[in-house]
């Protein structure tokens, strides 16, 4: 495991973020896979650049670039080529009250940068080469809220393993070689109704969340509600915590009402993400209550290696 082999799974969260989901048109195999060995090769060189161009001294944009495939399109795109052990169709979740539904796509972007044109310009760089075999599914444009807080209004992350401890967590490992320093990521957007969570007093939403809220205090698990956010999304194998790679960004178009989260988790194993998703369905997690799921999927972050086995042709042989 070398986090220098990594796409940016792990670090910092960003000011300016953007996801773009896209899906693959499938109508010319051949030209597909050209698209992506092209697109594959000249990606690395694009971020390179974008982190020249916007560099200012001893500060830079803190450009971050994750991008991977869903299942689906890696079986369209290598059919010949070994598979990521977990990596498989997230076809939606359902529990007692809710549900986590499945949405389309293939390819997945996690941009940010502390310069929104930043952002900007490396996507639309990357669409560059991608535009002739790819329609868009999904943009959400996401930004950094006071104090590193949710748009709820607590912080967020507080659980997440610290920043010198996150690659065990965000990496695969030589569990499964042929994939080592590549990550499954998993996207969800949730859409809060904003008006009914801020009708509650502040001691009601520390109980939803498990913290108080503005130091961040964890509460006894007395004074939290049986279904408290903190209590529903930790997960334990055999005793031990186990934990993901959380990058939750607030989004929002005040004018229409639409506001949400975007849940985004990165993981060394896919099966404790989707523990987590489903002991949040089981238990009816408090955020549940108040929010609509409207999209998820589950994707591969290939390593830098193997994105240049992409680039070069080699992964299909």
């Amino acid at each position: 495991m070398n986090p220098e082999k990594a796409q940016d799974v792990w670090k910092d969260v960003g000011e300016h973020v953007q996801f773009t989901v896209l899906k693959l048109n499938k109508k010319d195999p051949e030209k597909d896979r050209l698209a992506i060995q092209v697109f594959a090769d000249r990606s690395q060189a694009i971020i390179r650049s974008l982190r020249i161009r916007d560099s200012h001294l001893l500060a830079d944009s803190g450009l971050k670039v994750a991008f991977g495939f869903s299942n689906k399109a890696w079986e369209y795109l290598f059919p010949h080529a070994a598979k990521p052990k977990e990596l498989e169709n997230y076809s939606g979740l359902k529990g007692p009250k809710y549900q986590m539904p499945a949405t389309e796509g293939d390819i997945f972007f996690h941009i940010r940068a502390s310069n929104e044109a930043v952002v900007y310009e490396a996507q639309t760089q990357f669409r560059r080469f991608l535009k002739d075999v790819t329609e868009v599914v999904d943009e959400t444009k996401g930004f950094r809220y006071f104090e590193g807080r949710a748009i709820i209004g607590f912080i967020d992350g507080t659980e997440a393993p610290a920043a010198e401890d996150a690659a065990d967590y965000a990496l695969i490992g030589d569990e499964d070689p042929d994939f080592i320093n590549g990550s499954y990521a998993f996207a969800q957007k949730w859409l809060h109704h904003m008006d009914f969570w801020n009708s509650l007093k502040t001691e009601d939403q520390e109980k939803a969340v498990g913290r108080e809220k503005f130091n961040d205090l964890e509460l006894e698990d007395s004074d939290k509600f049986k279904n408290a956010h903190n209590i529903s999304s930790k997960v334990e194998i055999n005793g031990i915590e186990q934990k993901i790679i959380r990058m939750n960004v607030p989004f929002s178009d005040p004018a229409s009402g639409e506001t949400g989260t975007y849940f985004m988790g990165y993981a060394r194993h896919w099966t404790v993400t989707k523990l987590m998703l489903e002991q949040m369905l089981s238990t009816s997690d408090f955020l549940l209550s108040f929010s609509d799921i409207v999209s998820g999927q589950l994707f591969f972050i290939p390593s830098r290696d193997l994105i240049a086995k992409i680039a070069n042709g080699d992964l299909d042989q």
